[in-house]
């Protein structure tokens, strides 16, 4: 199996206060710019529709979501970890990305992320 043909996905998910929603996805959309410029082929973002509390885990517990909060679920498709690697530093460096410029409407401290090599693609 050539999973190098495969694409490279970094992963999120946040809880946003709901009353943010708007916010958000300026936000988003936003850095969503800043992303394929440097690279990636496709950004997703997602707001909680169906995300039920755990007993042991979930969504919600993972992020300490409160009850005016939405979980966000998101990807960014990278063509490899390579270009990832390379793009990253710059797209977080980009003046257009800058806390100044692009604030998080969400507690950014609760944002769980991770880098994804791709074993399935159908």
């Amino acid at each position: 199996m050539n999973t190098a043909a495969y694409p490279y996905v970094d992963g999120f998910v946040a809880a946003v206060p709901s009353a943010n929603k708007a916010e958000f996805i300026e936000h988003a959309r936003a850095a969503a710019v800043v992303f394929k410029e440097h690279g990636a082929l496709r950004v997703v973002e997602c707001w909680g529709d169906d995300v039920p509390d755990g007993e042991v885990t979930s969504f919600t517990m993972a992020v300490k979501r409160k009850d005016d909060e939405t979980v966000i679920f998101s990807w960014i498709e990278w063509p490899s970890r390579a270009v990832r690697d390379e793009a990253m530093p710059k797209a977080m460096q980009d003046p257009r990305l800058q806390m100044d410029v692009n604030p998080m409407p969400f507690d950014g401290k609760r944002l769980i992320y991770g880098g994804f090599a791709s074993i399935i693609n159908e």
